[in-house]
């Protein structure tokens, strides 16, 4: 169980922020007023959507091509901007509980503090079978790094945190971003979770997709 919520049973929406969702248009933002930078606005449209649905969670972006990282200088200040989506965001309210999936351990934690970022993060590191597997658990509340240090031990359905609200969560409508690393590339407390074009190959394939491990029906 990553969050308290059954996707065999309880309802969901799966949401799209790639270029293919209307709303999202340049033109459909200037007439909607949808201010993607105004995180307040932001997140009044991500949870007007599941209210209308009639869901507590959305759902989706793994392998997505994303618009919504325009926002933010944290992906478009390279020279070629990073829009690949390497994880599965889970929107919830702020203050939901997040579980490890697996047993295993405290890899790395960090508070990522720049806008559009992770904000409070936590990787932990398992062992399946003699392979190593690391899980990001993105956009957190502060608090749910206290009491952490590198090599505790994390059982299964333990909780590890909460969902962070904004800004403290990087300045995100309160979702979790839970992200699967076959290879850490030497990184710690922080890992990719957007890339470029030019680049998804090389991280889709350490990047596997967490559905694999999850198992929520429609989403491919």
């Amino acid at each position: 169980m990553l969050l308290p919520f059954d996707f065999q049973k309880d309802p969901f929406l799966i949401l799209d922020f790639s270029a293919t969702n209307p709303d999202l248009a340049p033109e459909s933002q200037r007439q909607t007023g949808l201010d993607l930078t105004n995180t307040a606005v932001f997140s009044d449209y991500v949870f007007g959507k599941m209210r209308t649905a009639g869901v507590q969670v959305g759902v989706g972006g793994y392998n997505e091509h994303r618009v919504i990282y325009r926002r933010s200088e944290h992906f478009s200040g390279t020279e070629e901007s990073r829009e690949i989506h390497l994880g599965i965001d889970f929107w919830a309210a702020a203050g939901t509980p997040v579980f490890a999936p697996l047993d295993g351990v405290i890899h790395s934690f960090q508070d990522n503090n720049n806008f559009g970022d992770y904000g409070p993060t936590i990787i932990l590191e398992h062992n399946l079978d003699g392979k190593l597997l690391y899980s990001l658990y993105g956009h957190l509340t502060r608090t749910s790094l206290n009491d952490l240090s590198v090599g505790k031990a994390i059982s299964a359905g333990e909780q590890l945190g909460q969902i962070g609200p904004f800004p403290e969560n990087g300045d995100w409508p309160p979702h979790l971003h839970f992200q699967l690393m076959t290879d850490m590339l030497g990184l710690t407390g922080d890992f990719p979770g957007v890339c470029s074009l030019s680049d998804r190959a090389k991280f889709l394939s350490i990047c596997p997709n967490p559905n694999e491990l999850l198992g929520i029906p429609g989403l491919t």
